[in-house]
């Protein structure tokens, strides 16, 4: 039976409802279908751009665009627009401080304005201005892109009109500012782990590339010490830095020449290693690396163009060897100096031995590996004392293992095989920083002892006559040595009172009596040969010998007085021709 009390009809839904549902249901796909393109978000700007699109027709706004604050400058920048038909606002930038925008970034609150007119007059700049009356913009909206405690932006919706904004207007703006904060951030986060990897593998790059270098370095330094206990030099040195290094290698002495080479170098690369370069790449893109111990200069080690740039492993490897190789300097220089003072001591033995001592000698020669039989000739040199251990080093070094060497006596003695010629003297001086004065002569059945004392008498009568930086030999000298002595002031003396009268005639007149006097004295006394020698006729030799007679006085042709006059003239000679030798 049917209730007395049926219940009335539900009235049936207004156009407005129906709307607002429709409304609703779009809104609500729109920010589905936006969260579902969140879940991969792959390129940043084009999910900003669909966001901002889907704010300007859900909201049926003129112009809609998204500002992203930049933490440097504290500015905000638009990164996505639509509907904007002016480049001002697609590029607009605002200052801290100015523009609705920065009202919304420092509250974290929404903002509306039915006119953009109304916004407080401090917030006004003439560009933001400018890009919104460009536009034509009137009424706005914005909400803020927030991310604890950050503002990443705002999303702003614009009106060429006058609007007013709800609160479901704000609402929806607000929701899809949350799905951009979300690309901001995860696209933030991306970007970081990216940055993260690349630092990661750049860090694994270095440690692998430190530890192939430590591996390399530490390769090379057991070469080197390798080098230095086989006892191989400098060469085993020179050839593990080439290898290393892949580049050419010269390692030269402190006079500059070379001692090694490897890696296919050259002399060109040796060239004024030891100049003004330091330990610096030069103009010759070398690179040099001095070997020093105790401030001095031992050589320096030169690296040619590499294969490969040089890193600073290799650089530090570079001067690992430098070190290792002034070891070795140190220790040859040590050895050479021992082998140098025990040569010094048997030429001293040599040369000064009493015959109950000379079976010792050759014997103590024997070990040495010197051959006594092969020492023919004997040299001695006259420099000043502080040049004297220089010198003797220098000479030991041009006479080669061969030679003794030696100090005895103020002077540097050497017994060698061959008598110094001038060009040995020559190539001698370019080693030398000093005057050297040196006599040399042969040794006789007298043997080496016998030769030292006649070339010692002979350089001390050549050092009497004044000579300087010049080789004599010994057998011009022993005549006169014998009879005349080694005392300079008489010997200068005995020349003046036997010649200076004339010398001292030629020079006030311009006449030349004593070279008439010197071709007298070689021929004999014969006024005849010396004519002939002279291509003068008698009668003029005749007349100069009368001069002398007023010079020399008579009796100077008698036999004890021609004698000393003789030997006069004949030491004035050599010592002119000695120092005109040493001249040229």
């Amino acid at each position: 039976m049917p209730s007395s009390n049926p219940t009335p009809p539900s009235p049936a839904p207004g156009v407005d409802d129906v709307a607002g549902l429709r409304r609703r249901t779009a809104e609500l796909t729109a920010l589905f279908a936006s969260a579902r393109e969140l879940t991969a978000v792959r390129d940043t700007d084009a999910v900003l751009a669909r966001l901002v699109e889907r704010a300007q027709e859900l909201l049926a706004a003129d112009v809609a665009y998204l500002s992203e604050f930049d933490d440097v400058d504290a500015t905000l920048r638009v990164r996505a627009t639509r509907g904007a038909v002016t480049t001002a606002l697609r590029e607009l930038v605002v200052p801290p401080g100015r523009g609705l925008v920065s009202a919304i970034a420092e509250s974290r609150m929404p903002r509306a304005v039915r006119r953009y007119d109304l916004v407080a007059a401090e917030r006004h700049s003439i560009g933001v201005d400018a890009a919104v009356t460009g536009e034509g913009i009137v009424s706005m909206l914005g909400v803020p892109l927030l991310s604890d405690p950050r503002v990443l932006g705002v999303l702003f919706v614009a009106e060429r009109r006058e609007r007013v904004f709800t609160p479901d207007d704000t609402a929806l703006l607000a929701a899809l500012a949350d799905h951009a904060s979300v690309v901001l951030q995860t696209a933030a986060a991306l970007a970081d782990a990216r940055r993260q990897a690349d630092l990661a593998r750049a860090a694994v790059a270095e440690l692998t590339a430190h530890v192939a270098a430590r591996d390399r370095a530490n390769r090379v330094h057991r070469e080197l010490v390798d080098a230095v206990l086989a006892g191989g030099g400098l060469a085993p040195v020179a050839g593990a830095l080439a290898h290393a290094l892949q580049a050419p290698i010269v390692i030269v002495d402190a006079a500059g020449s070379i001692r090694a080479a490897d890696g296919g170098a050259d002399a060109d690369l040796a060239s004024g290693a030891l100049g003004p370069v330091g330990d610096a790449e030069d103009a010759h893109e070398r690179t040099v690396s001095l070997l020093t111990a105790g401030g001095r200069v031992l050589g320096a080690i030169v690296v040619g163009t590499p294969a490969r740039p040089l890193d600073d492993v290799d650089r530090r490897t570079i001067e690992r060897a430098a070190q290792v190789a002034a070891l070795l300097a140190l220790s040859e220089e040590a050895v050479a100096e021992a082998d140098h003072r025990q040569r010094s001591d048997l030429l001293v033995d040599l040369v000064t031995a009493s015959p109950q001592r000379r079976a010792d000698v050759a014997s103590a020669l024997r070990r040495a590996g010197v051959e006594e039989e092969a020492l023919t000739a004997v040299t001695a040199f006259a420099v000043v004392g502080i040049e004297r251990a220089a010198t003797a080093r220098a000479v030991a070094h041009h006479l080669g293992s061969s030679a003794l060497v030696g100090e005895l006596d103020g002077l540097v003695v050497a017994a060698h095989a061959t008598a110094l010629d001038a060009a040995a003297f020559a190539a001698l001086r370019e080693h030398l920083d000093t005057e050297v004065l040196a006599v040399t002569g042969t040794v006789d059945d007298g043997g080496p002892s016998r030769a030292a004392g006649q070339v010692r008498s002979a350089l001390a009568l050549a050092r009497a006559l004044g000579l300087r930086n010049a080789l004599v030999p010994a057998d011009e000298m022993l005549p006169y040595a014998a009879t005349i002595g080694a005392d300079r002031r008489a010997l200068l003396s005995f020349l003046d009172a036997s010649l200076g009268a004339v010398r001292r005639h030629d020079d006030a007149r311009g006449s030349d009596l004593l070279a008439t006097l010197r071709a007298f004295v070689r021929h004999g006394a014969s006024p005849t040969r010396t004519a002939r020698a002279l291509t003068f006729h008698t009668n003029t030799i005749l007349q100069r010998l009368e001069k002398l007679d007023a010079l020399l006085g008579e009796g100077w042709r008698d036999d004890e007085r021609f004698f000393r006059l003789s030997v006069a003239v004949r030491l004035d000679e050599l010592r002119e021709r000695m120092e005109r030798g040493a001249g040229g």
